[in-house]
C-alpha cells in the first residue's frame, strides 16, 4: 500500500465511525493534509445525552505504518465537566504505558491508545 493510501484509508475510517454514530451528530469536522505523509484531525461530536467529543490526532505516516504523534481524546458532560481523557501528553512517566493515558474521576489510568470507534461507543455508552 503506498504511504499515502495509509492515511487516507485511516481517515475514511474515521469518517465511517462518524457517520455510524446514532446519539449524536458531528459539530466540527477538520483534516488538515500537511504533507501526502503527515495530517492533524480535529473533530467534535455533541451527544443527545448532552455529552461533548473533543478528539485532536497528529498522525504521520513512518516505515510504511501509521504512528500517532500525539492524541487527545476529551469527553465532558452537559456541566463541562470531564467525563474522560485519553491523552499521550508525557507528564505521567511512571505510568507503564507511557506517555499513554486516561483521565477519570480525579484519577489516571495507564491505558493504550484506543481506536476512535471504541471511543464513540464508550461516549454513546454513558
Amino acid at each position: 500500500m503506498k504511504r499515502h493510501s495509509l492515511l487516507a484509508a485511516y481517515l475514511q475510517d474515521v469518517e465511517v465511525a462518524l457517520g455510524a454514530l446514532r446519539n449524536g451528530y458531528v459539530e466540527l469536522y477538520t483534516e488538515e493534509l500537511l504533507t501526502p505523509d503527515r495530517a492533524n484531525l480535529h473533530v467534535r461530536v455533541r451527544y443527545d445525552n448532552g455529552r461533548l467529543l473533543e478528539i485532536s490526532e497528529a498522525l504521520v505516516v513512518e516505515r510504511e505504518s501509521l504512528e500517532h504523534l500525539d492524541y487527545r481524546y476529551h469527553c465532558q458532560d452537559r456541566n463541562n465537566e470531564l467525563v474522560f481523557r485519553y491523552d499521550s501528553a508525557p507528564h505521567f512517566p511512571n505510568l507503564s504505558s507511557f506517555p499513554h493515558h486516561k483521565h477519570v474521576a480525579g484519577s489516571t489510568l495507564s491505558v493504550v491508545r484506543p481506536a476512535i470507534g471504541e471511543v464513540l461507543i464508550e461516549v454513546d455508552a454513558g
